[in-house]
């Protein structure tokens, strides 16, 4: 097997003219594949070495492209970080990678200094807003794309590691999880079969590319394939529709909320979509009454799959066959899938129990946490924390997150860090974060604060503070003051109450 540059490659050069349509920005898998060579040179220059982390924030761009593949030709590995991370964030994620560069935009490029002995060994900051290098440690974007692309062997072994990926943990710090070339080509392959992907499919990606769905399933897998992608930097219900009858595409992946979206679309069988063969869910569960209501009025069926930052896709709805409502179906081939109990033994069909996954596509482990890497193995079975169970057909269902993760808009939340930053507030007592359902983005975040006996607690300023240092995406929708959390008799706050409580108040 090659590693991810080499394929790429591949494709590039069986694929020279196949397209990548960047908003209104025409560009060739030729000319992709070249401008990223001039970057993995110029990043040569800067001294990043195979093994090195390239950090890179930045909104959906091409650059970012042009970046992550650079890594894959240097053998150099890339930290995708979400773009609406804040500079609390951003640090830790800087700090615990000891990324060499940091590839931001001019809203975040103060967020680190090189010259810092916070960041031992942060070398370079690269801005792609500056035309100009404006201090000796930040560099504009443009003057890497004055390097002269050279072809060069791609050192990259298949056990190499191309990706970390952070996963928010549920307590204690965010985890990276360690994606080799051999890991994310496993899975590709494994897809490009039993989603029949081919260079004749036209992919719309609509997917922020920070994490697995967007950048590894969706880009990597048109890639992959050699196909047409018409790429937009952000959803837009209206602009989906146009730009599939506009370019005839054939494949669409997007989110749950992205399909409760598009039905809000007033009358949607005046675009032609004619074209389509494949629409994809995935990232959090697609609700059932999303998935018949799309059947009645596009006249399709939506493909549900369940993967996971540290796994790729492990589960997928046939692409010949019954899809399931509710049901995110079978094993991808090469990959095993088990049910087990408390025990570690396995459930019987219908009985609920936590998924276990093995197979090629499972990540290499957490980024320098031996401890949690071994905590979340069974000798090759890697423990998802999730709850679900198989049918008498072997379809999985998924009912639940052993470790109360919320997913709203596709994205995981994870309420220990909002607690944490809530209760760092003097007047408040404790705090508990939950997710409750919403017919947009799934699940949306409440805080149930309680405030300390006789002090008076000022929503607005739990407000301020989660602006202030988390990601949109995290912060509270509502929140909700009383005088104590439910406990069952161990002492531990019963999150089902509250969310028994609080799905019908926060509606």
């Amino acid at each position: 097997m090659m590693n991810l540059a080499e394929t790429i490659k591949q494709s590039c050069s069986q694929h020279p003219h196949k397209r990548l349509i960047f908003d209104d920005e025409v560009l060739t898998y030729d000319h992709l594949w070249n401008t990223a060579s001039k970057i993995r040179h110029a990043l040569e220059d800067l001294g990043v070495k195979a093994g090195d982390r390239v950090a890179i924030q930045l909104p959906k761009c091409l650059e970012f492209l042009y970046i992550h593949l650079a890594n894959l030709q240097l053998g150099s590995i890339s930290v995708p970080l979400n773009p609406t991370y804040t500079r609390d964030e951003i640090a830790y994620f800087l700090g615990d990678s000891r990324a060499k560069i940091f590839v931001t935009d001019g809203h975040h490029a103060g967020f680190a200094d090189p010259e810092s002995t916070t960041f031992p060994e942060l070398q370079k900051v690269i801005n792609i807003d500056l035309q100009d290098s404006s201090t000796a440690s930040i560099l504009s974007f443009n003057a890497l794309l004055q390097t002269q692309a050279l072809d060069k062997s791609y050192p990259a072994q298949q056990d190499d590691i191309a990706l970390i990926i952070y996963t928010s943990g549920t307590t204690g710090r965010s985890k990276g999880a360690m994606l080799s070339h051999q890991n994310i080509l496993t899975n590709l392959e494994a897809l490009h079969k039993l989603w029949n992907h081919s260079d004749q499919d036209i992919l719309l990606h609509v997917l922020p590319i920070f994490h697995v769905h967007g950048l590894l399933v969706a880009f990597h897998g048109a890639l992959n394939a050699g196909m047409d992608i018409i790429m937009r930097t952000k959803f837009d219900p209206i602009d989906t529709l146009n730009c599939i009858q506009k370019n005839r595409c054939s494949i669409f992946m997007g989110v749950p909320t992205m399909y409760h979206r598009l039905l809000q679309v007033d009358n949607p069988q005046k675009f032609d979509f004619s074209s389509m063969r494949l629409w994809i869910s995935g990232s959090a569960p697609l609700l059932t009454s999303t998935f018949e209501q799309f059947q009645q009025v596009f006249g399709h069926t939506v493909l549900e799959r369940y993967g996971m930052s540290e796994t790729g896709m492990n589960v997928s709805n046939p692409l010949y066959g019954v899809r399931k409502p509710g049901s995110v179906g079978l094993p991808v081939p090469g990959v095993s899938v088990r049910i087990v109990d408390s025990k570690g033994q396995d459930v019987i069909p219908g009985e609920v129990g936590e998924v276990w996954v093995k197979g090629n596509n499972v990540f290499k482990g957490y980024w320098e946490m031996p401890e949690k890497t071994a905590e979340s193995f069974v000798q090759e079975w890697f423990k998802t924390g999730d709850l679900g169970y198989h049918d008498t057909d072997g379809y999985l269902f998924l009912v639940g997150r052993s470790k109360d993760l919320i997913i709203s808009g596709g994205m995981n939340v994870y309420p220990k860090e909002i607690e944490a930053l809530i209760e760092t507030i003097e007047e408040i007592e404790e705090a508990a974060v939950i997710g409750v359902p919403d017919e947009d983005l799934g699940e949306k975040v409440i805080a149930v604060v309680v405030p300390k006996p006789g002090r008076q607690v000022n929503v607005n300023a739990i407000t301020t503070l989660c602006q202030n240092h988390l990601a949109g995406y995290k912060r509270p929708k509502a929140i909700y003051l009383i005088d104590k959390l439910p406990r069952n008799t161990m002492g531990k706050v019963t999150k089902n109450q509250l969310r028994d409580k609080y799905r019908i108040i926060a509606q």
